[in-house]
């Protein structure tokens, strides 16, 4: 455990664009639910033996030696002198969650080889240290992505995963003693050596701007479990990845330096539950360099102007990560950060402990219907190229669903895969489907999605440069009692629950709090999140349809932030409770401040607020109890503090910056993916002039919904006005022909009618 109250690390140099929340050190009940965090995490097996420590580290220094022996044989292969040959070398840089000291037992190890400009990357790299790996006997399942938008090579060297890349410095030597963290180093560096390096930048600069290394590793531990129990771990599913998490944590550390893990726990659901996104989480302020690479800025790069949840890297070229997050992804981890800030108070008053926080989300049970897309293939290494392809392309069926439903059906994607031992080459994905809550049931409007699917079908088979025979995707609809065995633990359906869990004992408290308030009694209830109101909430007439689930949308004021929107005091997430805003006022104040304001937005964003430490207590850590609740241990009023501290936390997260947010996710088309974005290069001979193939009857997916005005919200697939700056124009030009299935309004009940959709067989379309 970290030495409680000290910055002793940065000599008490402040840390962050910002003055800290709080500089109170930790009270008696953080020592002691801090030491009951790290029990659990221990218990939970996060971290290594001995054993397999020492194994990493003699893999690491015989990849170093291999890598040595590598530059030294091309270098004579190249005609270079012997003095030449004898000064040259490579050296293995780590990253990730090794460098950071948060890996768990059987983690890859992300690994990084600088080698000298004469050692290409495609013949070299890929070449004859290819060849070399493959004649070794303790290296095993080699497989290069050489396409990749970071190329990289994967093996396990004696049991240890690897992933390693590649960067060409321009230097002749690379000394033993490089420092990769000077800006110098990337000079004349070409695009995959700059994307490359960063790993291993902004993994240092995150250590280098945390107050207290050892405080932020365990919050760190905690955090990627909580998300991975949540279902909010998979930055390809449009959640976070690790790098996302790792710069949460380090801000929250910034803002409470002197904080136990337990407090910083508490405060990071705190504070991401109030934050105000899109405003960006940075560890420092960006700076523009002297090589003139792009770094995120949405005043210049119109493209930085849609992410919806900026985490920003602290290393130049400082970019967002987390590009992939939806509108829906979005609103899911905003639900996830409430309720664990309501576990957090109520475990300060002992109404719940840690396994309450880390109870698992019970996706299976959440939802009473589910896309189910399996991915086939002939044999096992075509299956493994083929399903991170198409995991790769899931987020753009949530974006298409939603956008060609006006957002009428709402997505929700599980970031694991899942395989059924009966079938040879074979996985599958699942996303929760539901109907967007709050929208008032006018005459029934119908919404085919049987194009969105096959356009999605259609454009994962074409944009796949290396697809082969056998490589086929089947989307189907299957309701919750039909979910296949193969998903659940050990292959067996669980019988219904009968563990009382706090989403459930909170629905019930939700349910009894309802009825007292249609009683005239006037009650509310301000301590319980919106969403899990939404969550309990269960339509009996709708049992035929998608819209019968446990969990319903956040409001669009937490998903969806507008220009101009109110104050963080009237949106935040204890207060939301789903009325509608004025959108005709919030788009004009939100224009009209965009352009006056956005220029400087990034310029003032260092001086975003300065809180001063008159308005925290120095001499014991700030506690928010918007409660009221007393705690034995405190020194100092609740109330007072609590007022201090939330008026911090809105003053950090209410900055100046400001985005479009109109058709957003049209956007994420042009982005790249991580692994695999450079193969879309033969999308656009393969694409353009072939129109969508119409799909039969028996693969038709009708979808009934009501808008709030009881009219469409736009006249088409594509009617956005911007549609070049958005989209692909082989893509546009491909469904171009395409009209949606014609709009029925013989039912006045909104309905979600998947029955003509292909059931899910075991067979693939």
């Amino acid at each position: 455990m970290g030495s409680p109250g000290l910055m002793n690390r940065n000599n008490g140099q402040r840390l962050g664009i910002t003055e800290p929340i709080s500089l109170g050190g930790p009270t008696e009940y953080d020592v002691i639910k801090t030491r009951e965090l790290e029990k659990y995490l221990q218990d939970a097996g996060l971290y290594e033996n001995q054993a397999e420590a020492v194994s990493r580290e003699e893999v690491l220094g015989r990849l170093d030696q291999i890598v040595k022996i590598w530059v030294k044989t091309i270098s004579r292969s190249k005609g270079l002198n012997e003095q030449l040959v004898q000064e040259a070398n490579a050296k293995i840089f780590t990253f990730g969650s090794y460098r950071l000291g948060v890996h768990g037992p059987g983690a890859d190890i992300d690994t990084l080889c600088v080698g000298p400009r004469h050692a290409t990357r495609e013949d070299d790299f890929f070449g004859e240290l290819y060849r070399m790996l493959l004649e070794m006997p303790e290296v095993t399942e080699l497989h290069p992505v050489p396409d990749a938008h970071v190329p990289v090579m994967k093996f396990k060297f004696s049991g240890v995963s690897i992933d390693l890349l590649y960067a060409r410095l321009s230097l002749w030597v690379i000394p033993e003693d490089l420092d990769i963290s000077q800006d110098s180093i990337l000079q004349n560096a070409d695009e995959q050596t700059v994307r490359s390096l960063n790993g291993c930048r902004v993994t240092d600069q995150i250590l280098r701007l945390v107050p207290n290394i050892q405080n932020f590793r365990t919050t760190l531990r905690c955090m990627r479990l909580w998300a991975k129990c949540r279902g909010v771990y998979s930055n390809v599913s449009g959640f976070l990845g690790g790098i996302n998490w790792a710069l949460l944590v380090a801000r929250i550390c910034q803002l409470y330096p002197n904080a136990l893990p337990n407090m910083l726990v508490s405060r990071f659901f705190r504070v991401y539950t109030q934050w105000r996104w899109p405003n960006p989480v940075m560890l420092c302020a960006i700076e523009e360099g002297s090589l003139g690479l792009q770094v995120w800025d949405p005043r210049r790069n119109p493209k930085d102007r849609f992410h919806l949840m900026p985490i920003i890297t602290p290393a130049y070229p400082c970019m967002n990560s987390s590009y992939n997050v939806s509108s829906s992804t979005l609103r899911i981890m905003s639900e996830e950060f409430q309720r664990g800030s309501d576990i957090c108070e109520a475990m300060e008053t002992s109404n719940a402990d840690w396994d309450t926080l880390f109870e698992p989300y019970p996706f299976f049970e959440a939802y009473k219907n589910y896309l189910q897309i399996d991915v086939t293939a002939e044999n096992a290494d075509d299956l493994k190229k083929w399903k991170g392809w198409v995991e790769s392309r899931l987020r753009q069926l949530t974006l298409k669903i939603e956008r060609h439903t006006y957002n009428k059906i709402q997505c929700h994607p599980h970031p694991g895969d899942f395989s059924d031992r009966s079938r040879a080459f074979h996985c599958c994905y699942f996303m929760g489907l539901q109907r967007k809550q709050g929208v008032p049931v006018n005459e029934g409007e119908q919404f085919d999605i049987r194009l969105t699917v096959e356009e999605f079908k259609h454009n994962v088979n074409m944009m796949y440069s290396l697809w082969k025979p056998g490589m086929e995707i089947c989307v189907s609809h299957v309701k919750r009692r039909s979910i296949p065995n193969f998903v659940f633990p050990g292959g067996i359906r669980p019988s219904r629950p009968s563990k009382v869990t706090w989403d459930s004992r909170r629905s019930l408290e939700l349910k009894v709090s309802g009825r007292a308030q249609d009683s005239g009694e006037g009650k509310t209830v301000t301590n319980v999140s919106d969403n899990e109101r939404k969550r309990a909430r269960v339509d009996d007439g709708f049992e035929t349809n998608l819209g019968n689930a446990k969990r319903l949308a956040v409001p669009p004021s937490i998903g969806e932030v507008h220009e101009g929107s109110p104050p963080l005091s009237t949106v935040s997430s204890s207060s939301i409770k789903g009325d509608d805003v004025d959108s005709h006022r919030l788009e004009e104040s939100g224009r009209e401040k965009y352009e006056n304001n956005i220029p400087d937005s990034l310029r003032n964003v260092k001086n975003l607020v300065e809180v001063s430490s008159q308005n925290v207590e120095a001499n014991g850590s700030v506690e928010c109890n918007p409660h009221n609740k007393t705690q034995a241990t405190a020194t100092v009023d609740a109330t007072s503090s609590g007022e201090a501290e939330k008026l911090a936390i809105e003053k950090i997260t209410s900055g100046p910056y400001l985005s479009h947010q109109t058709y957003s996710e049209e956007l994420d088309e042009l982005e790249n993916d991580f692994e695999y974005g450079d193969q879309d290069k033969g999308f656009k001979g393969n694409i353009k002039g072939g129109p969508v193939e119409s799909s039969s009857a028996n693969a038709a997916v009708a979808v009934q919904v009501t808008s709030s005005n009881g009219s469409t919200s736009s006249g088409g697939l594509y009617s956005n006005e911007n549609l070049e700056e958005l989209e692909p124009t082989e893509l546009v030009a491909a469904l171009s022909n395409v009209t949606p299935a014609p709009v029925i309004h013989s039912k006045p009940l909104i309905r979600l009618s998947f029955t003509t959709l292909p059931k899910a067989t075991g067979k693939t379309s």
